[in-house]
């Protein structure tokens, strides 16, 4: 009987562990995350402080995905002024997909590439578990906001 309690807390206590690794959360800071870009330049995520940054996770398969890239391209395209910036995460596996969905797509916005599909190491930080998914962080590099709607991250922007 004993043998079979410390059975389940372990596993209670791996099951914690796993779910609470890396992901962030409200509050959070931007991750010290860098990743190559579509012109294969090293950016860093952290580099965006200062600005409201809408990080979207996407892959080229992804229909709703490519759904949501048309609206991005217009709010990016309204906000891109008011030191807004949109930074892509794709999660492509085939770096080709990626670059034609970009041209596809007409995204002019930042977008960088992680390749490792949902093991990817931003994916995990981020605690990506389905797509698209966004995060919204302040000027300050704050996280204020998951999976925002278009009114949330426009009132962000005109803070």
């Amino acid at each position: 009987m004993k043998s079979i309690h410390t059975v389940w807390a372990v596993m209670l206590l791996l099951l914690v562990a796993n779910n609470s690794y890396a992901q962030v959360k409200i509050g959070d800071i931007l991750p010290d995350i860098t990743l190559q870009n579509d012109k294969n330049v090293d950016i860093a995520l952290r580099s965006f402080e200062g600005k409201t940054v809408l990080v979207d996770f996407w892959a080229s398969w992804c229909l709703p995905c490519r759904k949501a890239n048309k609206h991005l391209v217009k709010m990016y395209d309204k906000y891109k002024k008011q030191n807004f910036e949109i930074v892509g995460i794709s999660i492509d596996k085939d770096n080709e997909k990626w670059l034609q969905a970009i041209q596809k797509d007409g995204m002019k916005h930042t977008q960088l590439i992680d390749p490792k599909g949902f093991d990817a190491s931003s994916a995990v930080v981020f605690g990506v578990e389905a797509l698209p998914a966004t995060y919204l962080f302040d000027q300050s590099g704050k996280l204020v906001a998951i999976n925002p709607t278009e009114s949330q991250i426009i009132s962000q922007i005109k803070k």
